[in-house]
């Protein structure tokens, strides 16, 4: 596995450059599946940086119902995608692309962003609550509760500078405090039913400042997995705050697919 140094410098020097083999042949798919409280807008700087160096991408507005719901969604968009794809989810979104990848052989490497990585049985509450630091908490959360019994989860727009947002400016923060998208909170306790494939290469963004997934359960879950590290200080919202270390990740994994 390549050291986190290594990674980490790359990071920095290559900042504007592409690699020779993903400047020179025929690029993977890049599938961008965005996490709670956000949509598929989250990842514009990167759809920008990565289209400009001739990947094509898609960004998906994943539903946010709940882990096999959102997996059935997301992989259902794949199968119409032909080649290889680089899956990449940030935040709950880590749950989404670790069940799909595990059923779409498409799918030939991972980015993790500021995410939660499971084995067969975690779900987001037990990875979250392994290790302190996460202000996800009731007192921070606005609930609606919705006909059929489940429950709509909002960060309140006070809280979500200090919860989510830290970071970003503030403009950034007052307007996504209040275009946030709900998810269920059902979503929060389902669990992983298969684990990420073994052999598919893996690179883990993780955020050094994050307030909703402690950087010790993001460290956790990709060491686990055996994920290349690339650590940014930066926090929950790393593709608007450090997009230049998701781009980074992204086409080192792309380099891994042959």
């Amino acid at each position: 596995m390549m050291n986190d140094t290594a990674v980490a410098a790359q990071t920095v020097t290559n900042k504007n450059t592409l690699t020779p083999s993903s400047a020179h042949r025929t690029k993977p798919t890049v599938v961008l599946v965005h996490g709670a409280f956000a949509d598929s807008s989250s990842w514009n700087s990167e759809v920008g940086h990565l289209r400009r160096h001739g990947f094509p991408v898609y960004a998906i507005d994943t539903p946010l119902r709940g882990l096999a719901f959102d997996s059935a969604y997301v992989e259902a968009q794949l199968k119409t995608l032909k080649g290889p794809v680089v899956l990449v989810g940030h935040s709950y979104a880590g749950e989404v692309i670790s069940q799909v990848a595990a059923e779409t052989p498409n799918v030939k490497a991972l980015v993790y962003v500021a995410a939660l990585i499971p084995r067969v049985g975690d779900s987001a509450n037990s990875l979250i609550g392994q290790f302190p630091g996460s202000r996800l908490t009731p007192e921070n959360l606005r609930t609606v509760p919705l006909p059929g019994g489940d429950t709509d989860v909002y960060i309140k727009a006070a809280k979500y500078g200090t919860v989510y947002g830290n970071g970003l400016p503030k403009s950034a923060i007052d307007v996504a405090s209040v275009t946030q998208e709900p998810i269920a909170f059902s979503a929060f306790s389902d669990k992983a039913t298969v684990n990420p494939p073994a052999k598919t290469p893996k690179w883990a963004v993780v955020a050094t400042e994050d307030h909703a997934v402690p950087t010790a359960a993001q460290e956790f879950g990709a060491r686990r997995v055996g994920a290349h590290l690339i650590r940014t200080r930066s926090g929950h919202d790393v593709p608007a705050i450090s997009p230049e270390a998701v781009d980074r990740a992204i086409v080192a994994a792309a380099d891994s697919v042959h």
